[in-house]
């Protein structure tokens, strides 16, 4: 870990809480929102949060499953996400989705119209924005935690989340509610 935590304290709570309270408190509103508030669907909405995972390193993102309703991605699913441009396990919804991600993560100069054809074809203009949001948490989140060596000491918590997946409450901070 990259930044100094005096004993005794959660990594997670003392960076995300303490350490930049104004700041850390909204960074939390923003991760649990994008997991309580989101009308996507779960393979899309994996295969991109997964896509940023991939791209950033972050050890917690990569071992997260997002649930919904009691229902998971299946296993294997990291993998097509992986292979996105290959792979025959997703509809063109989701491998888009995967495709966004990793595009406005490494080179959102090169979302041509050819592109914002086929998205548009895909995805309403409300689901595009609220995939680009989530997207843009996920991305600087999980660097965020990946760069300082949070990811490392983050622990997947046990409670369900208000969006029915894992995650703890919003004091956490996004470490600890997937919100990257």
């Amino acid at each position: 870990m990259r930044i100094d935590v005096p004993e005794g304290k959660d990594p997670i709570a003392y960076v995300w809480g303490e350490m930049v309270p104004g700041i850390g408190a909204a960074a939390s509103h923003l991760s649990l929102s994008v997991y309580e508030h989101t009308t996507l669907g779960l393979r899309e909405f994996e295969a991109a949060r997964l896509r940023i995972a991939q791209i950033n390193g972050c050890a917690f993102c990569l071992d997260w499953r997002t649930e919904r309703d009691g229902r998971r991605v299946e296993e294997g699913f990291a993998d097509a996400v992986a292979d996105w441009r290959a792979t025959d396990a997703f509809d063109e919804r989701t491998r888009l989705a995967a495709e966004y991600a990793e595009r406005y993560a490494l080179d959102h100069h090169g979302l041509d119209d050819a592109f914002w054809a086929r998205m548009t074809a895909h995805y309403s203009q409300t689901e595009i924005v609220e995939l680009s949001m989530s997207i843009g948490a996920w991305l600087a989140f999980g660097r965020l935690n990946h760069v300082l060596g949070l990811d490392t000491v983050c622990a997947l918590p046990a409670g369900p989340s208000p969006a029915g997946g894992r995650a703890d409450d919003a004091s956490r901070g996004p470490g600890r509610t997937a919100g990257r």
